[in-house]
């Protein structure tokens, strides 16, 4: 089984260098066409089901898929359960400054007409997960946004067409944070995308590496790039992307500071390449999910993957129990991943200490080797359903077979 292995803590963090300072810069003048909403949280049920394999709407779904959707939903497994108060309510603020809102008209129709889907990454451009956009939909209208929480409402509330976030990286593990919205909100993965890193040290025109004194990036390209920098004697500052730093170091014209990003932002905001490909390691990859408001329909005719997330009573053996449904029917995992239970983070002992909190509760994330239209899944997931508390499928989608 290739997966990687469950962090019962729930959190994987990397130290940073202790060169690296956490650093925020005051709001650019640069034009900032980003999402931003205010987030007010109130306490209502989200009901979680098998999205993937049943429509939302009936007859939209039998209009769209005729008979054999029908007999494929009517033949597959309904796995339901519920989070109790579950803190889900946004509010937009200042729309008039956001992109128009997309209706459920132009939606239907954006490919028959030939219009540009609207995808929604977090950054700014010339951020990695721009080109992650652009790989995932060529000639896409990418939008940037301020946050993850941003880029999952303005696909959940019809501002853009899809989402693409980074969900995993080979060097610097998970995007915790990315797995928890994913719960939180109500869409779906549709795809993924596997995009090659490639840091560059970028600065000014006229700027040489002997004139920098300091560098600034994301702390996980710092990291990525730790030897390389050392040996320049730069200094490390974190700041919230790599494309930000970019553009950070070009509006204030720095001379001491360089920035560790993309070729294109290079290109994006004026700056020159000082050096190339600056990453400790070349085998450095970035997985990105590709999310929509609707599931797609699995199929068998390519390399299927299938996401879900599953909470499991405390007990010995329960783990391996769970596991075991797919491995009994040699169903491969790549993927797993725990979480804490955030509505309900310690259970109560039953035991001689009088109720004390023993244990904690956790959500497992799992992505393996199959489709929902396999009957063999299906199985695993009744048998899973069996002695899982909670049960959620997060998508069945195409793999990405491609290296990078």
């Amino acid at each position: 089984m290739a997966a990687s292995s469950v962090e019962r803590s729930g959190i994987a963090t990397t130290p940073f260098p202790r060169h690296v300072v956490s650093k925020r810069f005051p709001s650019d003048h640069f034009p900032k066409p980003t999402l931003n909403f205010e987030i007010r949280s109130r306490r209502c049920r989200i009901g979680l089901t098998l999205a993937s394999l049943r429509s939302s709407d009936e007859s939209t779904s039998n209009r769209n898929y005729g008979g054999g959707h029908r007999n494929l939903v009517g033949g597959a497994m309904e796995l339901e359960s519920a989070l109790e108060d579950f803190p889900y309510d946004v509010e937009s603020k200042d729309m008039h400054t956001l992109p128009r809102p997309l209706s459920s008209t132009h939606l239907s129709n954006s490919v028959s007409d030939g219009s540009r889907l609207r995808v929604a990454y977090q950054g700014v451009r010339g951020a990695y997960s721009e080109l992650a956009a652009d790989k995932a939909y060529p000639n896409c209208e990418a939008v940037p946004c301020e946050q993850f929480d941003t880029a999952f409402e303005a696909a959940e509330r019809w501002l853009v067409d899809r989402a693409v976030l980074p969900i995993e990286n080979s060097l610097g593990g998970s995007i915790h944070r990315n797995y928890d919205l994913l719960l939180r909100h109500r869409l779906h993965i549709v795809g993924e995308v596997k995009l090659a890193v490639r840091h560059c040290l970028l600065a000014n025109h006229g700027v040489e590496i002997e004139d920098l004194e300091r560098v600034l990036s994301h702390p996980q390209a710092l990291d990525q790039c730790e030897n390389t920098l050392m040996k320049l004697g730069l200094v490390r500052e974190a700041v919230d992307d790599t494309a930000g730093a970019a553009k950070h170091v070009a509006f204030h014209k720095l001379k001491d500071t360089g920035a560790v990003a993309s070729s294109p932002a290079a290109g994006i905001y004026g700056l020159q390449i000082l050096a190339q490909d600056i990453q400790d390691d070349s085998d450095n990859v970035t997985r990105f999910l590709m999310l929509a408001r609707e599931p797609i329909i699995p199929g068998t005719d390519r390399p299927f993957k299938t996401s879900i997330v599953f909470s499991l009573e405390e007990g010995p053996g329960v783990l391996f129990k769970a596991l075991a449904v797919f491995a009994l029917r040699q169903i491969n995992l790549t993927k797993i991943e725990s979480r804490p239970l955030r509505m309900q983070p310690l259970r109560a002992s039953d035991d001689s200490n009088g109720g004390s909190p023993k244990y904690f509760d956790y959500l497992f994330y799992v992505d393996f080797e199959a489709s929902m239209a396999d009957q063999n899944a299906q199985n695993a997931l009744r048998h899973l359903k069996e002695f899982a508390t909670f049960l959620r499928v997060l998508g069945s989608y195409p793999m990405d077979t491609s290296m990078t």
